[in-house]
């Protein structure tokens, strides 16, 4: 990769982060049995995964959504949501990035995306039951499913337009 792709895609990482921790930030629905939220964080780390692969995902996932539970007054979610939150990215983009790069929004596309979604689902689940016992976290499954299919519907028609004014990583 000569240098300036190199300062590209690193500009590129640098911006999804910012999207991410700002998305999870300010588009938030707060939860109250486990006191945390749903918010649109999720469709820009699938952005990230889809555009750049899942080296941007993770990094967007990883770091977006811990900023974001540090700035919002979450920082013990903070260390957990650098895991789940990178392995959705990282995980959506190993399966959809290659599909996305070739033909857009196909099955690949979208099972890569699901699967990141559900990663994100039982990661937080299976914290939430150590941190606040089985009925809290089955309090919260609806929402975080809710935030993974919303994140997976916007995230599909964003990339594809991104992809059409040339922000793909290829």
């Amino acid at each position: 990769m000569n240098p300036e792709s190199k300062i590209r895609r690193f500009a590129f990482t640098a911006l999804f982060i910012t999207l991410v921790t700002l998305t999870t930030s300010v588009f938030r629905v707060p939860v109250p049995a486990t006191n945390g939220f749903i918010n649109l964080g999720d469709t820009l780390i699938f952005a990230a995964a889809l555009l750049w692969g899942p080296r941007d995902g993770f990094w967007a996932g990883s770091v977006g959504s811990a900023l974001a539970d540090v700035l919002s007054g979450y920082p013990h979610w903070a260390p957990f949501t650098f895991f789940i939150k990178g392995a959705e990215g990282l995980v959506a983009g190993l399966i959809a990035h290659r599909t996305f790069v070739q033909d857009g929004g196909t099955f690949g596309t979208v099972t890569g995306l699901v699967v990141g979604g559900l990663l994100m689902v039982l990661g937080y689940f299976t914290v939430e039951v150590f941190l606040y016992g089985l009925p809290a976290a089955v309090a919260e499954l609806p929402g975080n499913s809710l935030q993974a299919m919303g994140s997976v519907i916007i995230a599909l028609p964003l990339s594809l337009a991104l992809k059409r004014i040339g922000l793909l990583h290829k």
